[in-house]
């Protein structure tokens, strides 16, 4: 075969060592990598050995070269076995009682091979370009035993093809069209043309040279289905070695250009000086045609390839974006799923009050809880993902991620405990990545952190709703019971009202009798019972105005207070009641000072109820003050107000309690010390009548040295002068 011969041996064994060389290196503790290594170096050492002995023209050497070319075919189905027994799931397949013949039969050959001749006996050369091989006795056996190997394996991968995932699908159907295509080109040009060109080893070593097809179905496989995590380094190999091609090239047709031209050899000084000028040249461009062929390379290997920078940058936007526990699972899920092109991809993740939350891509499916206790109990603490082809065939975990249709598990770990896990289906193309699970570990830790966050948010949320819950119903309660204590108010207040009527009738004849026995209509009375007269009137008139504070009050509560004004006298109006007062006020041993006015306007007010307020701050400062003092009373004009004020010098009016004093049934401590039996309505209604008048209440107080109380009220503007 020549020229093309040798081409070709170059190319497979260039091609076997890359491969093997990418395989191994890739993953030195896979066995599956080991294994295929192998068997590229297997097929490389095949095919040097059967060149040489091809080749050669010294028949011992021939024979030589022959049986190391056997013994590299014993050992590639040796590789070829062990590595269908991990291939495609990465664990054992058969036991060691099926193992261990296979492979003490295959060395078993090998070292038959080596040490006599019953594989080999002899190499003939009847003329150039022939070559006749003796076969030992033990040779036909060597290849009834291949060849059932081979149909065993390959109904071991069929058979078991349709437990697997489709991606170990499209890998186990790439791997067995190169199979069975080196196979037959074995079969026809090893076998076939012993007997049909007598050993011509122009066609016999076309057998061997079908290794480029195997070599080329699982590259494509490595390639399309991410057999193995190599995609990097070939597609930087494919990239020089276009860019050297297209150089070689260019070279080739400038040399050839210049030979035709100049008509001389490429030896000439002239060529040497043209090749020099043409390297430097392509020297140059280099650089531009190795980028264009990166981007090719890119655009054909890489269409699937993702951005780690851009999908970490994604991830942690949409990580900090969303504050909803659901929302942020199901954002995020989508996010990796359509990254790394996951058929599914959703989260379980565990909650505070013992249940759990479950959110991801669409129609992702449910992993139960006990199931996720399983997954938890074989994790442990460890962090890292779990890959279901990763594990033995017999290991549960890998059963139970089978059986929901999950290729990835990774756990999320805060404080050594498992908040949950992040799993990803089956890959929608291939397989995953080396690549990918690295990708997945890393974001591990952001994601734990986001999902705590949310956790805290949604506890938070759930602790404000029920909160609100309580609240609501502590205020329907609230309402209820104020609803009970209005009516109960309201009963009260017509209880007073009624009792306040009832009462008044027979105090008002009580009032009339003692002022006739008073006046001598019943004859005369001694001065003693004059005295106990005087006091049963004094308290009796008390009790009348008691039971008007009471009427008003309730007149106020049930909006029946009326403001009837009419044009008053307030000079007379006062020194009425200060005359009326003084028999109490001389009872107290005290004395009441009052200086009225020259004269004051008309004032339009409700004569009755101005005149209880001016009895009720009288009234109090003759109970509060000390013996043998006075209560000074003054009425004076202030611009267009009138300021009525009463000044004792009793007990005061401690600080702390003055922003209570004009409140309904409200009385400082020290005066409920000093009169027992006050009811705490005169100050809360003087203000109540006051503020209906449009004036203002005033009160100053020292405690221990007397108190002011009084008010101001408008006078009617008068018109200017004619």
């Amino acid at each position: 075969m020549g020229i093309i011969g040798f081409a070709l041996l170059i190319i497979i064994v260039i091609a076997s060592a890359l491969l093997g060389s990418w395989v191994f290196l890739s993953d030195r503790k896979s066995k599956i990598n080991i294994w295929f290594g192998l068997i590229a170096i297997t097929i490389a050492l095949w095919n040097i050995f059967a060149y040489i002995g091809y080749n050669s023209t010294d028949t011992a050497q021939s024979v030589t070269y022959f049986r190391l070319n056997f013994i590299a075919v014993c050992f590639y189905f040796i590789a070829f076995y062990e590595f269908t027994n991990f291939f495609p799931v990465k664990s054992r397949r058969n036991s060691v009682f099926i193992n261990l013949p296979i492979v003490a039969t295959l060395l078993y050959f090998a070292g038959v091979s080596i040490y006599t001749d019953k594989i080999i006996k002899d190499v003939y050369i009847p003329a150039p370009g022939k070559l006749v091989m003796d076969m030992g006795e033990y040779g036909n056996y060597f290849y009834v035993f291949t060849i059932l190997l081979t149909i065993y394996i390959v109904y071991v991968l069929l058979k078991e093809n349709a437990t697997l995932s489709k991606v170990n699908q499209d890998q186990v159907r790439l791997f067995l069209v190169g199979t069975f295509i080196y196979a037959i080109c074995n079969a026809i040009f090893s076998i076939g043309t012993s007997f049909v060109y007598t050993q011509n080893y122009n066609y016999t070593q076309l057998g061997d040279f079908s290794g480029i097809f195997f070599l080329g179905f699982t590259a494509y496989a490595i390639i399309k289905n991410h057999l193995f995590d190599v995609k990097s380094a070939i597609v930087r190999s494919v990239t020089y070695a276009l860019v050297l091609s297209v150089l070689a090239f260019i070279y080739l047709l400038a040399a050839s250009l210049i030979s035709i031209l100049f008509n001389k050899s490429l030896a000439s000084p002239e060529q040497i000086v043209i090749g020099v000028s043409t390297g430097l040249i392509l020297a140059f461009a280099f650089q531009p045609i190795r980028m264009f062929f990166d981007k090719v390379t890119n655009r054909v290997f890489y269409k699937d390839r993702y951005s780690r920078e851009d999908f970490y940058a994604q991830i942690s936007e949409t990580l900090n974006d969303a504050t909803d526990l659901r929302s942020l699972l199901e954002q995020v899920s989508n996010e990796i799923g359509d990254t790394l092109k996951s058929e599914q991809t959703f989260f379980f993740i565990n909650t505070s009050d013992g249940h759990y939350v479950t959110a991801g891509t669409p129609n992702h499916r449910d992993l139960p809880k006990l199931d996720a206790v399983k997954i938890g109990e074989y994790c442990n603490t460890n962090s890292n993902a779990i890959v279901a082809s990763s594990l033995e065939p017999d290991n549960a975990i890998r059963r139970l991620m089978l059986s929901h249709r999950i290729e990835i598990i990774l756990p999320l770990i805060k404080s050594d405990a498992i908040i949950g896990y992040l799993c990803l289906g089956e890959h929608q193309v291939s397989r995953y990545t080396e690549r990918d699970v690295r990708v997945i570990n890393a974001i591990a830790d952001e994601l734990v952190i986001a999902v705590q966050h949310a956790l805290a948010v949604q506890e938070i949320r759930e602790l404000n709703a029920t909160l609100q819950q309580r609240i609501d119903n502590a205020t329907r309660e609230l309402r209820a019971s104020n609803q009970v204590l209005r009516q109960l108010d309201k009963d009260k207040d017509e209880f007073v009202s009624m009792a306040s009527h009832q009462l008044r009738t027979p105090l008002t004849s009580i009032k009339g009798y003692i002022s006739m026995i008073l006046d001598g209509d019943a004859g005369e009375i001694s001065d003693m019972q004059k005295q106990f007269l005087d006091k049963v009137s004094i308290s009796s008139e008390r009790m009348v105005r008691l039971i008007d504070d009471f009427l008003n009050v309730s007149r106020i509560q049930t909006g029946k207070f009326i403001i009837d004004k009419h044009p008053v006298d307030l000079i007379k109006v006062v020194a009425q009641e200060i005359d009326g007062l003084r028999q109490n006020a001389t009872a107290h041993s005290l004395t009441l000072e009052y200086n009225p006015p020259a004269s004051l306007p008309l004032i339009d007010i409700d004569e009755g109820k101005v005149r209880q307020v001016i009895m009720n701050f009288i009234d109090n400062a003759i109970y509060y003050s000390h013996e043998n003092t006075a209560v000074t009373v003054s009425l004076v004009r202030l611009g267009n107000t009138v300021s009525f004020a009463v000044k004792d010098t009793g007990i005061g009016v401690p600080v702390n309690e003055r922003a209570d004093l004009f409140t309904k049934f409200y009385r400082a401590s020290n005066a409920r010390k000093q009169r027992p039996d006050g009811t705490g309505v005169g100050l809360y209604l003087a203000k109540k009548i006051i503020d209906a008048h449009g004036g203002k209440v005033m009160f100053e107080s020292s405690e221990g040295q007397g108190s002011t109380f009084g008010f101001s009220l408008p006078l009617p503007v008068e018109p200017p002068a004619a």
